[in-house]
């Protein structure tokens, strides 16, 4: 259990440099190593690398390391993860940073020179920024090493977009690892850039920020037969369609209308030709909510329509979740609120605004199952420079000028939440 000091201590404490505040020398040391953050993303969208696959990235992310000073850095972890620990020279909490490592199967069809060598694969989420970001941070922390009541653990994870099939990854395989062990933390955090906001703003949620996401494979079972003769089979086509209809029901009818819920078929696919009723039709898709109880409800109610829409037509179905699956990614709301002031010192009051949850995913959600954490967006939004590309496709890019804020606001919220825990 941490408990927190009053926020006003935050400013006269760890001032090695008489007159100047925290933020004051975090921003100087951020400040010199601008051009430095700026050639570390870049680098890192040179060379992406898929989930699981992150070999490179690792290593680069550890050397860095190493050439910082840190003596602390467990590699390997989760296949290719890397856990950095930076010991503060006076006694206090322990907190963690997260930062993913992997890339996305998607052409980059950018012509800059920091543009993609592997072909078909970007960093098309900004996790290449935020290994710059965490990077970053981590050479501004520890220049205040000596003053820091407490310890750091940065942790670079791969595997946030999905393990491939049949592997185990990402932040579950992290914790499994002992990423959050010897020592551990009293709270975690995180950022993820943003290109719904506008660059320089920070968007925050209390509570569920991000939806869980299961993911399913639903096999409709008929019986073949000639298209002239549909009653001497079972149509599976027709069947599905009446399940892909009943299932909206349970959003529609079955949870409360104020609580956010998305069931999605993203895939459809049965029969060969359009004179044969075939005898299976393969439906794929998932299942958002932002809290964990109407998640568990809705699951039982997917398999409940189920069993309901293909007996009364005489088919029959097979069913399974993903193995691949993503909890509510949950900001806690003292922690959330606690963190504020730092992250408004930093940007301005003006640029750290409440907003509502996303339906998108995030594996953040396993370590906040654990301990306590926040998770926050930094806006890279800009039409004048290009980088308002949705994420996951080939048109998204990074406003390379909110990296300083990044490294700023992060670095301002650990060290707040140092001093502040005893």
């Amino acid at each position: 259990m941490v408990t927190l000091r009053p926020l006003g201590l935050l400013l006269c404490c760890v001032a090695a440099v008489p007159g100047q505040t925290l933020d004051e020398r975090i921003r100087k040391e951020t400040d010199a190593i601008r051009a430095r953050l700026i050639e570390t993303r870049r680098d890192l969208a040179r060379h992406p690398e898929l989930s699981n696959r992150e070999v490179w990235t690792g290593k680069y992310i550890a050397d860095r390391l190493r050439e910082l000073g840190f003596t602390e850095v467990r590699t390997n972890v989760a296949r290719h993860g890397v856990v950095a620990t930076l010991r503060g020279g006076k006694p206090g909490p322990v907190v963690a940073w997260r930062a993913d490592m992997d890339a996305l199967p998607v052409q980059d069809s950018g012509e800059k020179p920091f543009k993609s060598q592997i072909d078909g694969v970007k960093h098309a989420c900004g996790h290449d920024a935020h290994m710059a970001i965490a990077l970053g941070v981590a050479e501004v922390l520890g220049k205040l090493k000596a003053e820091l009541p407490g310890t750091v653990k940065f942790l670079f994870q791969p595997a946030e977009e999905g393990a491939p099939e049949g592997e185990e990854g990402g932040a579950a395989l992290m914790i499994k690892e002992g990423a959050l062990e010897n020592p551990k933390p009293a709270a975690i955090f995180g950022l993820h850039v943003w290109s719904q906001a506008p660059s320089g703003k920070i968007h925050y949620t209390p509570g569920g920020a991000m939806a869980s996401s299961d993911g399913f494979e639903l096999t409709i079972k008929g019986k073949r037969v000639h298209a002239a003769t549909p009653h001497l089979g079972i149509d599976p086509i027709v069947v599905a369609a009446q399940c892909v209809t009943a299932m909206q029901t349970i959003r529609s009818r079955r949870v409360n209308p104020l609580d956010p819920i998305v069931l999605t078929f993203g895939s459809i696919h049965g029969g060969n030709r359009g004179n044969i009723i075939p005898d299976s039709v393969t439906l794929q898709g998932t299942l958002r909510t932002l809290d964990e109880k109407i998640r568990e409800s809705a699951r039982s109610m997917v398999r409940q329509t189920l069993e309901g829409c293909t007996a009364g037509s005489g088919a029959s179905y097979e069913f399974k979740w993903n193995a691949t699956v993503y909890p509510v990614t949950f900001n806690d709301p003292e922690l959330t609120q606690g963190n504020l002031g730092a992250l408004q010192r930093v940007m301005g009051p003006g640029n750290v605004e409440l907003a509502r949850p996303t339906m998108g995913a995030e594996d953040f959600s396993f370590y906040t199952r654990v301990v306590p954490g926040f998770f926050w967006f930094l806006g890279i939004a800009d039409a004048a420079k290009g980088t308002t590309g949705a994420h996951h496709t080939s048109e998204f890019a990074v406003d390379e000028d909110v990296l300083p804020l990044g490294v700023r606001a992060a670095a301002g919220q650990i060290v707040d939440f140092l001093i502040r825990g005893k």
